[in-house]
């Protein structure tokens, strides 16, 4: 097609946010075309537009279908692939029943290989072309995930799980290794092509105080990253990060402590939160990030979307495999 091709079908366009104005329907268009040059979108509009806007691109006919922008998942697990949708825990026992033993297989670099390329395989079947995704404590579990989004051309985030307590035995690290071993990665990932590195401390009741600061540390270096991070899932979650951390205010306080609370941070679940929570998030512009499926499969409760919103939070919407059931956003 050379360097230019049109799309031709129904293209939905959104100018704004569904939910800013009084009906959804008023922040979307229904167009004809879609320009594509050197992999950018050139233009979208009426198909005579486009044809004069790239004279000599081919126009392909997708008549009788949708074009839409592809989704973004803004909290995965990749490594979770071949156990989504495992039943009847609560995160706790769910983490050490499934999620860990699996995760102790992504140490060996072709199997995290396969596992990559199946979920984006996954996920892009399902309309999904970026995600944030949380890895394993391997370094190899990051190089295999970055190694087959470039290969693919698509945009993704994703970093190194640091955890150097209240793991099993094998994917524990620790505060300097979590450190450096970041560090390479970001050296090595960030902003190549369209990849970009997010810092992943997996939560703070598997990271010591000292792992902690030093993800903080990291951050402070490296403020172009991201920064994704579990908070208040379940209830007896919190109680457990309030016996762990007597001292803190509650549960963002652990992060807020060590410098982990920023505008580029994803929080992921963020149910139950408190008021201080509430207005910290906001005033820093912090990420909360919405995972219903998952929120209702393992049991969490139910994100107050309506309130986060009218107060002005910043929300994703995430599938949260392998808790959720589905690599579908919908």
């Amino acid at each position: 097609m050379g360097n230019g091709y049109i799309l031709k079908g129904q293209v939905l366009a959104f100018s704004a946010s569904p939910f800013a104005g009084e009906r959804p329907q008023d922040a979307a268009r229904i167009l004809d075309a879609v320009a594509v040059q050197d992999g950018r979108i050139a233009g979208a509009g009426t198909l005579a537009e486009m044809q004069v806007l790239l004279p000599e691109a081919e126009t392909v006919d997708h008549s009788g279908k949708l074009i839409m922008a592809g989704f973004v998942d803004a909290h995965v697990h990749y490594p979770q692939t071949a156990i989504i949708a495992s039943w009847g825990k609560r995160l706790i026992d769910w983490l050490n029943s499934y999620t860990f033993p699996e995760e102790m297989r992504f140490g060996d670099r072709g199997y995290a290989d396969e596992i990559a390329s199946r979920y984006l395989d996954l996920t892009a079947a399902h309309g999904t072309t970026t995600v944030c995704s949380y890895c394993t404590i391997h370094p190899e579990s990051v190089d295999a995930f970055f190694s087959a989004a470039k290969v693919r051309g698509q945009r993704v985030a994703a970093g190194k799980t640091c955890m150097d307590r209240n793991a099993p035995e094998g994917l524990r690290d620790t505060a300097q290794s979590a450190y450096d071993d970041s560090e390479a990665l970001i050296a090595r990932w960030h902003g190549v092509d369209r990849l970009e590195y997010a810092i992943t401390p997996r939560f703070s009741p598997t990271s010591t105080p000292e792992q902690l600061e030093a993800m903080g540390a990291l951050w402070a270096k490296h403020p172009e990253c991201l920064m994704q991070t579990h908070l208040s899932e379940q209830t007896d979650e919190i109680e457990w990060v309030k016996s762990l951390f007597p001292q803190a205010r509650d549960y963002l306080d652990t992060y807020e402590e060590f410098g982990l609370l920023g505008a580029k941070g994803l929080y992921g679940h963020a149910i139950h939160l408190e008021e201080r929570e509430r207005h910290r998030l906001r005033d820093y512009g912090a990420a909360l990030i919405h995972c219903p499926t998952s929120n209702t499969f393992i049991g969490s409760g139910l994100f107050d979307m309506a309130g986060l919103m009218a107060e002005g939070h910043r929300i994703g919407l995430a599938t949260d495999t392998g808790g959720g059931s589905s690599f579908s956003i919908f």
